[in-house]
């Protein structure tokens, strides 16, 4: 066991001390490669578009499972009295692992008056905003999929809006108490009016309705940004507990299949696919847009595998990933 970790942890070492031009070539190329091996396993590239859906149907699966079993939107605390726990910035002594992390975050116990007053840890858990951003895409993209193409894609949106309204309303009204607003702080107007000007401004040149052309445009582009206020909420706080980080690999995974949708549809076609999405700028941001989303999440998705790897229970980022 310890012998298969040592080429892993080399490897890992190795390009962490890489500079960032270097990190960025290894990037690209593994990410090249991955779609080598795709294309030569799926043969019906729509496939990867509805196995897309499905790994974001399993991360919002993990979500709902975390809000109606542990009943909170961010770490697990302890339901029984807490053991006494030494404050960290007067005791040499290492953080007790009965808690389960293997390390204390914001953990502080102090005597006043002979009494004693515990603070729980702080572990990023889940942005409502993000999960707004999420409702509001998939809305859009589910009426535009009803006016101008109904078919599978039309089930899964349903299915997922669904479940995303459900996980909604748990955080906001159920498990209320739990939510960490002061985390949350990302203003949505920073990606909704940026995203609603673009779609203005570059969207398909089809002949179907022109509202129904900008909409499909926003969609298509919130949909880009729309985990930047979990990212934000992540960075605040820069631990992560398990089931969040599951949700936003499963979010990872699910950008990376549908952007390998749209390159390889782009490949076989020889570009054909975007001559027929229209003419202008439009099909080349529906490309960016996928590529964007991707990258965002590609940062995560390497410290998620690493922890994962090491088999640390909860995920800590260092300053400046996400």
């Amino acid at each position: 066991m310890r012998g298969t970790k040592r080429p892993l942890g080399a490897v890992t070492s190795w390009v962490r001390r890489q500079p960032p031009k270097v990190k960025a070539f290894l990037a690209v190329v593994t990410g090249m490669a991955a779609l080598v091996f795709i294309r030569f396993i799926v043969h019906d590239h729509d496939n990867l578009f509805v196995a897309a859906e499905a790994a974001h149907a399993l991360g919002i699966g993990v979500l709902i499972y975390k809000l109606t079993k542990e009943k909170t939107c961010a770490g697990s605390f302890p339901s029984a009295p807490l053991t006494p726990v030494l404050d960290l910035s007067r005791s040499p002594g290492p953080c007790p692992r009965r808690y389960g992390l293997g390390f204390c975050i914001n953990a502080l116990l102090y005597e006043e008056s002979k009494s004693f007053k515990a603070f729980y840890f702080h572990l990023a858990g889940l942005s409502l905003k993000s999960q707004d951003l999420t409702a509001l895409f998939l809305a859009v993209r589910l009426y535009c999929s009803f006016v101008m193409e109904y078919d599978i894609h039309t089930i899964l949106d349903t299915a997922t809006l669904i479940a995303t309204l459900f996980v909604i309303y748990m955080i906001r009204f159920k498990l209320r108490s739990t939510y960490m607003v002061d985390k949350d702080n990302f203003a949505l107007y920073y990606v909704v009016v940026p995203c609603a000007v673009l779609a203005l401004l570059i969207h398909p040149s089809t002949s179907h309705n022109i509202v129904n052309r900008i909409s499909w445009a926003f969609c298509v582009y919130l949909e880009a940004v729309s985990v930047l206020p979990q990212l934000r909420l992540m960075q605040n706080t820069k631990i992560v507990e398990p089931f969040t980080a599951h949700y936003v690999f499963a979010l990872g995974v699910a950008r990376f299949l549908s952007c390998a949708h749209w390159v390889l549809q782009v490949l076989d076609t020889r570009g054909r696919l975007l001559t027929a999405l229209g003419y202008g700028l439009w099909p080349s941001m529906v490309l960016l847009s996928e590529i964007v989303q991707t990258f965002i999440l590609a940062d995560f998705c390497y410290y998620y595998v690493k922890s994962l790897v090491g088999g640390q229970l909860v995920l800590r980022l260092p300053s400046g990933v996400v």
